[in-house]
């Protein structure tokens, strides 16, 4: 009785063993299963290098300065009458500017055309004195001293009638200077004198100042540089055996403050024959065209000078620049898919927001454009092929780098 009743429980014991035997086989199956499937290879976008023609670029701060800037000064003392312009407008060259009362001019002008005229009455007194005198002193109705009293006489009144004649010029040129005209075409300051003030004039440096002009178009910039940048580019211009040159009619572009592209174009036309002491820089400068009088004397810009003579890189997106610390790399796919890490040296950006890379990379590496988060050195991806064009990179080019 007593084996009866124990054969049903060794039996359930049986089947309870089985039963976790066949769930531990179903669920080992299940993670084999899982593992041998696996999660999909991450796709990424991968594009082989651009080849292209580049140059080398530094960037400068500078200012612009004009070309011609003129203090208008009063060139004869006298009340201040009347002012002919508003101030900070565009005057031409010849403009009238200021008007100094002109009467006491007049009136020394005529004085002296006056003068001028009993000079010359009594030069042809003289004249005809010294005639008569002739024929006398060959007669010897006079003697040859009363002969050379009047040629005295007559050289005399050509000295006097020139002289008087020197008067009028400088009358009527006091007489012209009480009209202060612009010497140069530009933007003309605020008015330093009002009308009814006495100006005092000449040549001294207490002179009267009453405004300033400076010339707009064209215009200059001017900036500095560092000593080895100097030395490259008297390298680069002596290339060609222009050395006089020293670089000058070289095109450059330039920015504002406010702007995102170096959109304006002008020439080097100067460099300066020292190198600063104190900063260990040369000052250079360019000349730009303003026909829309945008750029104004005193403002800052940043200007672009070719760093380089032309040469052929590679190019990427610059999305596809990674960093690890002070280290620049790409991701790059071989022939197995697999994703390898590539060091690289950098160069410029480009208008259309593309990389020069100097040095670290081939032309045929496929170069990972786009999905760098999902990726990592040795990992398997799907890549697909695109173009190395820039993905919405837009903006100007950058300095190079150090």
């Amino acid at each position: 009785m007593q084996l009866s009743d124990d054969r049903p429980s060794s039996m359930n014991l049986m089947i309870r063993i089985a039963a976790a035997l066949a769930l531990a086989t179903f669920v080992a199956s299940c993670g084999q299963g899982q593992q041998q499937g696996g999660p999909p290879a991450p796709a990424v976008t991968v594009a082989t290098p651009v080849k292209r023609t580049v140059n080398d670029y530094d960037e400068y701060v500078g200012r612009f300065v004009a070309v011609n800037s003129v203090e208008i000064r009063a060139r004869v003392s006298g009340y201040l009458d009347s002012i002919h312009f508003n101030d900070g407008q565009l005057v031409k060259q010849g403009d009238l500017l200021f008007s100094v009362d002109k009467r006491p001019f007049q009136n020394a002008a005529d004085q002296a055309r006056a003068n001028l005229e009993q000079a010359k009455s009594n030069l042809a007194f003289t004249e005809s004195d010294l005639a008569r005198g002739q024929q006398l002193v060959r007669d010897k109705t006079i003697t040859e001293q009363t002969f050379e009293q009047r040629s005295q006489a007559h050289r005399n009144a050509v000295a006097s009638v020139a002289a008087n004649e020197a008067a009028v010029r400088q009358a009527e040129l006091d007489l012209q200077f009480t009209e202060l005209r612009a010497p140069v075409d530009g933007r003309i300051g605020d008015r330093r004198v009002s009308p009814g003030n006495l100006v005092t004039g000449g040549t001294g440096g207490n002179t009267t100042l009453l405004a300033t002009i400076v010339s707009l178009d064209p215009i200059r910039f001017e900036f500095t540089f560092d000593e080895a940048s100097y030395l490259r580019y008297e390298r680069m211009s002596n290339v060609g055996n222009d050395i006089a040159s020293r670089g000058t009619g070289v095109e450059i572009s330039l920015k504002l403050i406010d702007e995102k592209t170096f959109d304006h174009k002008g020439r080097m036309d100067f460099v300066d024959n020292v190198i600063d002491r104190s900063t260990g820089t040369i000052r250079g400068r360019a000349v730009f065209a303003n026909p829309k009088a945008v750029f104004t004397p005193g403002m800052f810009a940043r200007v672009r000078v070719p760093g380089s003579p032309p040469y052929e890189a590679l190019l990427v997106p610059d999305v596809a620049i990674g960093t690890e610390q002070i280290r620049k790399f790409v991701y790059v796919v071989n022939g197995e898919n697999t994703v390898g890490q590539k060091y690289v040296t950098l160069g410029q950006v480009t208008p259309d927001g593309l990389r020069v890379i100097k040095d670290g990379l081939a032309p045929d590496d496929r170069v990972i454009v786009n999905g760098l988060m999902r990726v990592r050195p040795g990992a398997k991806v799907t890549p697909q092929e695109q173009g190395a064009q820039p993905q919405g990179q837009g903006g100007g080019p950058q300095q190079k780098p150090n």
